[in-house]
């Protein structure tokens, strides 16, 4: 019986001895460990032009209703579809009733449709919206950083963020007295890559019929973006 116990403490002893171990690795893995944080940044121009332009319109019959706004929309398409450089959306489309006075009788129907545009071309893009007002109405004029500059910019970002960060690392080292250092782990992420910068609707009078379109101004103006590169490193001593 006391051959028993005595196996089961010293097996117990040795199951205790090798959970310990991996307790202990951790401990040498994080010897002489620093975090660190680096980030940049940069002024990064917002070249995507967004504007949102829109019909609005009310008929006691819902057909002719959407019969009218279809008209107004297909026309407009067709005049942008001229302009190159220029990318067209359709945005949201919706119908509700009108009730008289009392809200329980429908006396008939409201109806607005938008039309988005989306270009780098400032010029042509503002040209067709004065244009385009004879017809419609400004909904809103946003600004944006187009996937390709966004892109370019995050590359550039990156190679700055680890060129910081290796700089930081080294002088921890030098402060730590250390003969060099490694790299335990490294995180980039980028930030400041806005939404599209909005603009309320324009107080413009539409173009009539016998006098020029209304060129809107703009100014898109820079958004600051940034990178930053958050990680570990292990100091290497002399």
């Amino acid at each position: 019986m006391h051959i028993l116990r005595r196996s089961a403490a010293l097996l117990a002893l040795s199951v205790g001895t090798v959970a310990s171990l991996p307790a202990l690795a951790a401990d040498e893995l994080h010897y002489n460990q620093i975090a660190l944080r680096a980030e940049v940044s940069q002024e990064v121009a917002r070249d995507l032009m967004i504007v949102t332009l829109y019909t609005e319109e009310q008929n006691p019959d819902p057909a002719k209703l959407a019969a009218d706004v279809s008209t107004t929309m297909n026309k407009a398409l067709a005049q942008a579809k001229e302009v190159k450089g220029i990318t067209l959306r359709q945005g949201s489309r919706n119908s509700y009733p009108i009730y008289d006075t009392k809200g329980q009788k429908i006396t008939g129907w409201r109806e607005r449709a938008e039309l988005r545009l989306e270009s780098s071309d400032f010029a042509a893009l503002s040209k067709l919206t004065g244009e385009l007002l004879t017809d419609l109405k400004m909904g809103g004029m946003d600004f944006a950083i187009a996937t390709p500059t966004r892109k370019a910019s995050e590359d550039a970002l990156l190679k700055e963020a680890v060129s910081a960060f290796k700089a930081r690392a080294q002088l921890a080292t030098d402060a730590l007295g250390g003969k060099g250092y490694k790299i335990v782990n490294l995180n980039l992420n980028s930030n400041g890559y806005p939404q599209p910068y909005m603009r309320g609707p324009m107080m413009m009078k539409a173009a009539s019929m016998d006098s020029a379109p209304v060129t809107p101004e703009v100014e898109a103006g820079t958004s600051q973006v940034s990178m930053t590169a958050d990680g570990a490193i292990e100091v290497l001593m002399q």
